[in-house]
């Protein structure tokens, strides 16, 4: 025992050194098989006085390999160059910016105070005892399965059989006693016929229509001059022009206006021009009718067709006799009008030439 005033100083207590406390572990998971009933949690250890004097636990460990020099370290991973730095910019020409603020500087770092590490070492806590699951008990192997019947061979392939064509339908069908036979169907041919009507309807008409539309109505007038024949104005020749036309108009009563006149030439050539103009349906016959009407004043002879290269005007041509001269008689017809001459001292093909000539200058298309 010391006295009261020579007591020994206690040790001072541990500093806080920084680092937390551990946790307790959590209860580990139980595993497949193992038991339910878990095992008494062993006594915590009794706690240590502080003034026990702490164990050294490497007193009389051979600890001279720590001094030896540590390690060299590994060498370093190359590193790339750094970058050239972009060549400085020009001085900016524009108008002044914002100004800029400098940046606030950074508050200097606190220092906290570290605590020394503990003089003695803290042992680890004693390691906790968990239950270990039993071994897996071994079970009987599985009886081995019948091997299986090898399959069956595979069945012959099908033969298909070939379709017969249904039967035809008879050709000579009768309908069942007490019924009327079924109408055969009419094929159509409604649209040939149409287009033959159309054509029929339209063609027609435009065949010859267009002949009758050009030679009538027409004007007859005498020209003084033809050619080289002269129109005589005599008192002779005017009663014999007067007395052709009365007969024109006894000959063709139906004709809208008549004409007559008499031509000559210094050569002694003499020209008797007489017809009339209307309508007529049909020229041709008019022309054959008009040399048959001529054919017994002037003893003409068997007529011939002269051609004139106009659809619709038809041209007849018969020698003949006058006064005790040969003449040569020529009629032209169309649909308008109808013109004869008599002919001295010429040819038949000249008379049928020249009374074409004398046409185109007395008879003209009529200006509606």
């Amino acid at each position: 025992m010391f006295p009261a005033d020579e007591l020994p100083a206690e040790p001072p207590a541990p500093r806080w050194s920084g680092s937390a406390a551990v946790p307790p572990p959590k209860p580990r998971k139980r595993s497949w098989g193992e038991s339910a009933v878990l095992p008494p949690v062993p006594p915590p250890p009794p706690e240590q006085p502080e003034d026990v004097t702490p164990v050294d636990p490497w007193a009389g460990a051979d600890t001279g390999s720590w001094d030896l020099p540590p390690a060299p370290p590994p060498p370093l991973n190359p590193t790339l160059p750094y970058p050239v730095a972009p060549p400085p910019r020009p001085p900016h020409s524009g108008p002044p910016g914002p100004p800029v603020h400098a940046p606030k500087p950074a508050p200097p770092p606190v220092a906290y105070p570290v605590s020394p590490p503990p003089a003695y070492p803290v042992s680890p806590p004693p390691p906790v005892a968990y239950p270990v699951s039993p071994p897996p008990v071994s079970r009987p192997p599985a009886p081995s399965r019948p091997a299986a019947p090898p399959p069956p061979p595979p069945a012959p392939p099908r033969q298909r059989r070939a379709k017969t064509p249904p039967p035809a339908p008879p050709t000579n069908r009768q309908a069942p006693g007490g019924y009327a036979p079924a109408p055969k169907r009419r094929r159509r041919r409604w649209p040939w016929f149409l287009l033959l009507m159309i054509a029929c309807c339209c063609g027609c008409p435009a065949y010859y229509g267009v002949p009758v539309s050009n030679q009538y109505p027409v004007n007859a007038s005498l020209p003084a001059e033809v050619a080289d024949l002269r129109l005589r104005d005599d008192s002779g020749s005017k009663a014999t022009a007067e007395k052709l036309k009365s007969e024109v108009r006894k000959a063709h009563w139906l004709a809208e206006d008549t004409f007559a006149g008499i031509y000559g030439t210094p050569a002694g050539k003499r020209v008797t021009v007489f017809g009339g103009t209307g309508f007529r349906f049909t020229p041709e016959s008019d022309a054959e009718d008009e040399i048959t009407r001529l054919t017994g004043q002037y003893s003409l002879g068997e007529a011939q067709t002269v051609d004139t290269g106009v659809r619709g005007r038809h041209q007849r041509c018969a020698v003949g006799r006058a006064d005790g001269e040969d003449v040569v008689v020529c009629t032209s017809v169309d649909h308008g009008s109808i013109a004869t001459a008599v002919f001295t001292r010429l040819s038949l093909d000249d008379s049928a030439t020249l009374l074409g000539t004398l046409r185109e200058r007395l008879v003209t298309a009529d200006q509606k």
